[in-house]
Parts: structure tokens; sequence; C-alpha cells
């Protein structure tokens, strides 16, 4: 495996571990030429998921599209690259453990919003006026309004 750092293609696994779902292993390497660590996961090959876009059309399921989409959401907030790695790690491993090999981007969506939710609520209030595609500052209000909302009934 090359190296993330200099390119050398003399690494070697450093320590290697199932993840928590068991469905990946967790590779720890260091290079051997410059002698910095990087992080692999092996997973199993599957079948591939499809995604069917608003337009009907259909293209792979791409994990670092998803993880994009969720960094720009949660760019500048406290939100750490562990947190999207575990929502992404969520959200792929749910959809890839339905039967359908085919999914909407409104599922994927309603996923994401779910835990954002959950981890930075104005993360959650960009990914929804880009999601559900925000018109007025009023569908703005409304969101922001159901967010204390829910903090109350909670609280």
């Amino acid at each position: 495996m090359k190296c993330l750092y200099c390119g050398q293609d003399d690494t070697r696994v450093i320590d290697s571990r199932t993840s928590d779902d068991g469905l990946s292993i967790r590779r720890r390497r260091v290079c051997e030429s410059c002698g910095k660590r990087f992080t692999t996961y092996e997973k199993i090959e599957s079948v591939p998921l499809f995604v069917i876009k608003k337009d009907g059309s259909r293209q792979a399921f791409n994990r670092q599209k998803l993880i994009e989409r969720i960094l720009r959401a949660c760019q500048k907030r406290a939100v750490s690259m562990a947190d999207i790695n575990a929502l992404a790690d969520e959200i792929e491993s749910a959809i890839l453990n339905t039967p359908h090999r085919e999914l909407s981007t409104k599922d994927i969506g309603d996923r994401v919003l779910r835990g954002l939710w959950r981890i930075d609520e104005v993360a959650y209030v960009r990914f929804a006026s880009i999601y559900q595609e925000f018109d007025s500052l009023e569908t703005f209000i409304n969101a922001i309004k159901e967010i204390k909302k829910q903090r109350r009934s909670k609280g």
C-alpha cells in the first residue's frame, strides 16, 4: 500500500482490529521510508449499491461524497472528524444492510438529517437548507423554531 505522505509503497501493518460493526478491519500502517503512520480499512466487496437521484438517474453510492456533504454542513463547527466518520459509518452500514440495492437520495438525506440533529443543530439547519431546498427566510425560521421546540421538550 502506498504511503499517503511520501507515495512510497514500502509500508507495513503495525496493528489490525475488527471494527465495532464487524464488517471491516482497521489497519494502522507505518511507512518504512518516511516513518509516518496512517489508517486503512478493509471491507468485504459487495453487490454495488445505487443511489436514485431526483432526476431519476442512478449512480453508485459514494461514501466519500457522503462525508464531503456532512463536512460542508459542519464547516467551522465544533464537530470532530471522529463524529463525522461515525455518522458516515452508521449511515453506510444501515443502507448496506437493507435488502434493496437501490435507494433514493431522500432516504440518504433523511438519515444524514437524523444524525446531524444529534450532533450539531447548526449543521442540521445548514444541511436541511440545501437538502430540503429552503426557499425563504420563513422556512429557516420554522426549522429553528422546531429545534427550539424539541429542546424545550427534552429539557
